[in-house]
């Protein structure tokens, strides 16, 4: 039963992530998961699903994880070197996948990768503000 349990949060996880417009903290999950199941058990299908690839994390400014569905990565491919979009109103981190940042490092210094968060307004809080 745990078994099947688990491959149900597991895939309703995946479900969530890949309808969420923005990426979406543990307690976002879990409130959208409604008692399907525990903190724990979604810490760990979390982890599984970055380590095959199909989920990364982003750290914003207030230094919350949040989590995206992955395109275009592999398992042995698992690359998120592009911008993720903070809003300071609503809260929300989005990823701008086709803006590239260049990153230009001092002698000796190699990079693997790297997260850039930038904090700022949203087009939807734009509006609503009315900015």
């Amino acid at each position: 039963m745990k078994q099947t349990r688990n491959t149900q949060a597991k895939t309703e996880i995946l479900n969530l992530l890949s309808t969420a417009g923005t990426a979406l903290s543990h307690h976002e999950i879990e409130l959208k998961l409604n008692g399907l199941c525990n903190r724990v058990t979604i810490y760990r299908v979390l982890e599984r699903l970055e380590n095959e690839g199909k989920i990364h994390k982003i750290v914003n400014v207030d230094g919350v994880v949040n989590y995206a569905k992955c395109h275009n990565c592999k398992k042995e491919n698992h690359s998120h070197n592009h911008l993720h979009f903070n809003c300071e109103n609503c809260k929300e981190v989005t990823c701008i996948e086709n803006v590239v940042p260049e990153i230009s490092l001092p002698e000796n210094f190699i990079a693997y990768q790297y997260n850039v968060v930038i904090s700022g307004i949203c087009p939807k809080c734009k509006s609503i503000l009315g900015l």
